[in-house]
């Protein structure tokens, strides 16, 4: 198994640690860059990427900061949002990324388990049902839904959240609707998942990958089969000798690169081919 752990962009991360285990703002998930230091929530995830768990320290210290801030202790120091219910939606945010380290926390769980109880109940009859979800939200919060983010339940927080929290009924369904939505997962990939990327060495292909990788958490055998078509696709875009090679262009710094370097096409495609075998792994194929 390849180890990115040591690289360079995994210790430029952890050096940029703050003693409380965060990285100072803590919610955004768009692309690190010279211009924007490093939030909590890219810094995580890219580390997870590299490899990373909560049995690594600054995993560790992470996720006990986002724990103390989810039981009142501690405060995150972004500035409070008013599209939206800014209490509900950081517990939202919390709980889904300690939970993607660790299911052991009981106030995490419990945030998803609210969360899996109002996308059941929108679900109920099969489909999504914008008025169950009102009614079941106003009861499980006490105040009616603010602002489209969590007007809208397709975006990375629930769609993590919940992924092994929902009767298989539901996640079906749920899956189904993810597919065919046509704004895609909001901060993942603004497209609908049920079509293809048309050029595979494409950023665009990078990032649907990223939705799927998402996808793929929901292990009921229904739900993976729902997305063999993209095991097809991965499979029809293989290099000559069974690798895949994605291009120089998905270099984002978060999925890509992974090696220290692509001066060497050979570390590209041994990057491109462990996230796509990876994937594939996990559909089950």
């Amino acid at each position: 198994m390849t180890d990115y752990k040591n690289s360079k962009w995994a210790l430029e991360i952890i050096e940029l640690q703050k003693e409380d285990g965060s990285w100072g703002y803590f919610h955004s998930l768009s692309n690190p860059s010279e211009n924007n230091r490093i939030t909590t929530e890219q810094a995580i995830r890219r580390l997870a990427i590299l490899g990373y768990t909560i049995k690594d320290e600054p995993i560790g210290k992470a996720v006990a900061y986002m724990q103390d801030c989810l039981a009142g202790k501690k405060v995150i120091p972004d500035r409070r949002e008013k599209l939206h219910n800014w209490d509900i939606f950081t517990a939202l945010m919390l709980a889904t990324w300690i939970r993607r380290f660790t299911k052991d926390d009981d106030k995490a769980n419990q945030v998803g388990k609210k969360w899996a109880e109002i996308i059941n109940y929108a679900f109920l009859d099969g489909g999504y049902d914008h008025n169950r979800y009102v009614e079941i939200y106003q009861k499980i919060h006490g105040i009616p839904p603010r602002g489209g983010r969590l007007v809208d339940v397709v975006n990375f927080y629930h769609v993590s959240l919940v992924a092994d929290l929902l009767p298989a009924q539901t996640a079906l369904a749920f899956l189904d609707y993810i597919l065919q939505k046509e704004t895609g997962i909001y901060y993942i990939y603004d497209k609908p998942l049920s079509i293809l990327p048309p050029v595979f060495q494409s950023i665009e292909a990078s990032r649907y990958l990223a939705a799927i990788e998402l996808l793929a958490e929901y292990k009921h055998p229904g739900c993976k089969e729902k997305l063999n078509f993209v095991v097809e696709w991965l499979n029809r875009n293989k290099e000559p000798g069974g690798d895949w090679d994605m291009g120089p262009k998905v270099k984002n710094g978060i999925h890509f690169p992974l090696s220290n370097s692509w001066r060497q096409k050979e570390l590209r495609i041994k990057d491109c081919t462990y996230r796509i075998t990876n994937l594939i792994k996990n559909l089950g194929n």
